[in-house]
């Protein structure tokens, strides 16, 4: 019994890992799009909104991978919850996993990625517009 929560305990600090990755991505998007606006308003430079339209596409898929791993993830512990502790291996393979919602496309059209990033994009354009005007 102790080994297989040892086990549990492993998969969920990986989970908790990926989930806090996952946390410092979208603050790293909304950072760069927020200095980004503030140099483009500053130099009425339009340019630095284009930056930021094309960076932000790059930190929605580093999301989307760290969603799909923290998805397999729980997948793991899901099986290895209802495991016979005798089973326990402490594999932490999570390919068998990989599949449906916990797939990096998948998980990058995510309802939650989608709306946060989405919001974001529609932010940009905005600013686009109403600098160009």
């Amino acid at each position: 019994m102790e080994a297989k929560l040892k086990y549990l305990e492993f998969i969920q600090n990986i989970i908790t890992r990926m989930n806090t990755n996952s946390f410092i991505i979208k603050g790293w998007a909304v950072t760069l799009v927020s200095a980004l606006f503030a140099l483009a308003a500053k130099d009425i430079n339009i340019k630095f909104v284009f930056i930021s339209y094309l960076a932000l596409p790059l930190f929605w898929l580093i999301d989307g991978f760290f969603l799909s791993q923290e998805r397999q993830y729980r997948s793991l512990y899901e099986k290895v919850r209802v495991l016979d502790n005798k089973a326990v291996d402490f594999n932490m393979k999570t390919k068998e996993f990989n599949l449906g919602k916990n797939m990096w496309c998948s998980s990058i059209f995510s309802t939650t990625l989608l709306i946060f990033y989405g919001l974001l994009m529609v932010i940009i354009c905005l600013v686009c517009f109403l600098l160009r005007s």
